[in-house]
């Protein structure tokens, strides 16, 4: 019997790749590019949100792209950074999250005059009033921001400092983003060796749109603990069938690295259909990543751009990929184990929260 969308629904979830501009409602959009006289593609909630899952199914960076400098427009104060980041924690946790952590890239909000830590302060508020919000709606959620340095920008140290600046006030981990291709972690290496220097933890966005070489940096310049999709690891794997028929795998010696490490993979199934990095949800590397033991994680990347929520990305496993309760299960445990949340809170999330929901709608054990 299929997964059904309504019991991914009621469970609780960890969600660790989703950015901030990226996940905006519609209609807010719509309201604060009205006010600062923004120009959109229409006026009608609806039919923005068409548009958006639209021009990122277009197979057109450029459109994928124009997707944000509309979302990013309306990000330019401080007061509709808080209510973005409010929104979007009340819009998580309506979805079962109980962990998230939200990403996004001061620098790009900072047309309105700015500073990088007046925008780190906006983000951070409306965090607190989502969770203090959601939490008088019955709902529990907490949230963990990753500061994000763009690639092509080289503000990497900037961003890096930034971060540690705000360690102790709601930001746990740094990443890069952006064009992979061209602009590989080692333009940041001077920020990566001050994160590392600091014990502060990094995710890095690698092996999405570029390959192998951009997931070895990731790994060995920047010391990342996490992969930002990570999808093109499957260059390293070569899939295999034994004489009795069972499938078996052939890994390359960054594979194994990754594989041997647990390495954490932050896999975006629908994000990974639009940028090309998977032909299909039934055929996306996640399912075979995770047959194969790796550390699997299943994320929106752009809820907005995808028009999706984590309950339907798991979903879309459920019904496209045979996934089960117990698949759903260990890549929440997973996440939660790999999360940037002191270790005390993640055993009492696991142990408290995810674990005993899941055995009280029929899930087994988690696998050792």
């Amino acid at each position: 019997m299929t997964l059904a969308a309504d019991q991914i629904a009621a469970l609780p979830k960890v969600l660790l790749h989703d950015h901030l501009d990226g996940g905006l409602r519609p209609a807010t959009i719509v309201e604060l590019a009205g006010v600062a006289g923004h120009p959109l593609p229409t006026t009608d909630p609806q039919e923005l949100g068409r548009w958006f899952v639209a021009a990122a199914d277009s197979g057109s960076l450029e459109r994928y792209l124009e997707t944000f400098t509309h979302t990013v427009a309306v990000m330019q104060t401080a007061d509709n950074l808080r209510r973005v980041a409010r929104e979007s924690v009340l819009d998580l946790a309506a979805d079962g999250v109980v962990y998230a952590e939200q990403r996004y890239a001061p620098e790009q909000h900072q047309q309105g005059g700015l500073t990088l830590q007046q925008v780190v302060d906006a983000v951070q508020e409306g965090f607190a009033e989502g969770v203090a919000q959601a939490a008088a709606q019955g709902r529990r959620i907490q949230v963990g921001t990753l500061l994000t340095a763009m690639r092509h920008a080289d503000r990497g140290d900037e961003i890096a400092a930034l971060a540690l600046a705000n360690r102790d006030r709601g930001v746990v981990g740094f990443d890069i983003a952006g064009a992979e291709k061209g602009f590989p972690p080692s333009r940041q290496a001077s920020a990566f060796g001050a994160l590392r220097a600091a014990s502060f933890p990094v995710t890095v966005h690698a092996g999405e749109a570029d390959g192998l070489q951009s997931i070895a940096e990731a790994l060995h310049v920047a010391g990342a603990l996490r992969l930002g999709h990570g999808v093109r690891i499957m260059d390293d794997i070569t899939v295999t069938t034994g004489l009795d028929g069972a499938p078996g795998a052939r890994l390359g010696r960054l594979a194994q690295w990754v594989l041997d490490r647990q390495i954490p993979l932050e896999l975006c199934p629908s994000s990974n259909l639009q940028t090309g990095a998977a032909e299909s949800i039934a055929q996306h590397p996640v399912t075979v990543l995770r047959s194969l033991g790796f550390a699997v994680t299943v994320s929106t990347d752009n809820r907005l751009q995808s028009g999706t929520t984590l309950t339907r990305e798991l979903a879309l496993l459920a019904k496209e990929a045979g996934w089960t309760l117990d698949d759903v299960r260990d890549v929440t445990v997973t996440a939660a184990e790999h999360s940037f949340l002191a270790l005390p809170q993640r055993r009492e999330l696991i142990d408290r929260v995810i674990l005993p929901a899941y055995s009280q709608n029929g899930s087994g054990r988690h696998r050792a």
